[in-house]
């Protein structure tokens, strides 16, 4: 029982950290020079890149259930290749939301508000913007193989790290103190989620996908479920 606490617990953790993150982004971007201009278009910002990541908390999950049903059936090979099946498709519609932002920036800023000084700020991010989407489609489907895989322990670490060590500084040095104003903040954010990516395609490629197996053998184990059979046959062809 206590594993599956842990397991529960360091999930949770993740999932807030990515969530406030954007938060803390938002909230600062409201002691900027024009606050009221400053938070409007990153608030508009931030709705595009979270319209776009619930899309991909869809691909999270599918890859954490894909995984995990393939390590307790015991085949390592087919773990890795939904891997790929969901990387692929994942940054695919990437790249599709990706060209959208580039060619429309100006049309998608007037979906959401009518003031002209705010949606020229909108514009002005939106090859960031892009680019934060387009990264979007890469590290949600890493994050859900991190869980399938049952080392979400270590994502929320590399969340903390890539986030708050990493990003929120650098947004707050050029925010402030290189005067770019929601500019700086939004480089900062572009500026974890590219560590976090780095850091999640390390960890993915680090992951000895046999030994996964036998642990989650193990994990049947505490359960008394017994594995499938074919579970060795597979490990090893692996």
């Amino acid at each position: 029982m206590l594993p599956l606490v842990k397991l529960s617990i360091s999930s949770g953790v993740m999932i807030c950290l990515e969530f406030w993150y954007t938060s803390i982004l938002v909230l600062l971007a409201g002691y900027m020079k024009n606050a009221t201009v400053a938070i409007s278009a990153f608030s508009i910002c931030i709705n595009i890149y979270g319209c776009d990541f619930m899309i991909c908390l869809g691909f999270l999950g599918a890859s954490s259930v894909r995984v995990s049903n393939e390590l307790g059936k015991g085949n390592a090979k087919a773990a890795r290749f939904s891997i790929k099946v969901a990387l692929v498709t994942s940054v695919i519609i990437g790249i599709i939301f990706w060209i959208l932002c580039l060619v429309f920036s100006d049309e998608i800023a007037h979906l959401f508000t009518s003031n002209e000084e705010i949606a020229e700020s909108v514009s002005r991010l939106h090859v960031l913007l892009a680019f934060s989407v387009l990264l979007n489609s890469i590290y949600p489907v890493l994050s859900g193989v991190a869980i399938g895989a049952g080392v979400q322990g270590s994502v929320a670490f590399l969340n903390l790290g890539s986030y708050y060590v990493i990003g929120v500084p650098i947004g707050l040095v050029l925010g402030y103190v290189a005067h770019l104003q929601i500019k700086g903040l939004w480089i900062g954010l572009l500026t974890g989620v590219v560590v976090l990516t780095l850091l999640l395609s390390y960890l993915t490629w680090r992951i000895d996908w046999v030994e996964q197996v036998h642990k989650a053998e193990e994990r049947l184990g505490r359960f008394f479920l017994e594995p499938p059979k074919e579970s060795v046959e597979n490990s090893n062809l692996a």
